[in-house]
């Protein structure tokens, strides 16, 4: 179990920074640090913006992320040993994956940290967890059930690496990273009130790290989240 525990992570900062050096071609990343993340086990919150956030996450914060990812991915065989070597976990979004929570469980058992993606998909404007819009409580079931922190995290900018020009050299987009404080479970037992308490208390959060990005680095609503499409079509 070492051995294989010790490739997997070989192979998985190899692709990180593989893939962090092909986006610093299109991306200039800027990571805002407002809270520590936790040394042991913790779930990663993070809104989901575009494809290119699992790689940027990886490639810029400072722990390993054994990400939940949905089972789709792991259809061919190719990518179902990819991912299986990069530690992502399945999930089926279709119902309740019962063996995806006990997966994620034995990870933070040893200490590791899970990153999620509570909007369930790539989403934009009223859709996105920064317009209040509802998430799934996957990852709040699984700090309350582990006893284990949720550390916030907002992606801004990513969603213009859809646009080819932002790969010019001299344009490359501006890729904005906020972390946040870690939030602790007030209950270990995974109940209906204990997941709703530390979920609106991440929403919130996610919420102040947004108005804090757009305050200090100066962003305007245009850099909020926009569709894939809006962004390929900008000028």
């Amino acid at each position: 179990m070492r051995l294989r525990d010790a490739f997997h992570s070989v192979f998985y900062y190899g692709i990180v920074t593989l893939l962090r050096c092909i986006l610093l071609f299109g991306a200039r990343v800027k990571v805002q640090t407002f809270g520590e993340i936790p040394n042991g086990s913790c779930v990663m919150v993070s809104n989901h913006i575009s494809h290119f956030d699992p790689p940027l996450l990886s490639g810029w914060l400072p722990r390993k992320i054994d990400w939940i990812a949905m089972v789709e991915l792991f259809h061919a065989g190719w990518s179902r040993t990819a991912f299986t070597w990069l530690d992502v976990i399945p999930v089926d979004r279709q119902g309740d994956d019962r063996s995806a929570l006990r997966a994620a469980m034995a990870r933070l058992e040893k200490g590791r940290m899970i990153g999620v993606f509570p909007e369930g998909g790539i989403r934009d404007g009223a859709n996105s967890m920064l317009s209040r819009a509802d998430i799934r409580e996957g990852a709040f079931l699984l700090a309350c059930r582990a006893a284990c922190p949720v550390v916030p995290v907002v992606i801004l900018g990513s969603d213009r690496l859809y646009n080819i020009r932002n790969w010019m050299p001299w344009r490359r987009a501006k890729v904005y990273i906020a972390i946040g404080k870690p939030i602790f479970p007030t209950h270990a037992d995974g109940r209906g009130a204990a997941r709703e308490k530390i979920r609106n208390e991440v929403c919130l959060a996610i919420m102040d790290l947004k108005d804090t990005l757009l305050r200090t680095c100066g962003l305007t609503l245009d850099d909020l989240p926009h569709s894939p499409q809006e962004r390929m079509s900008e000028p």
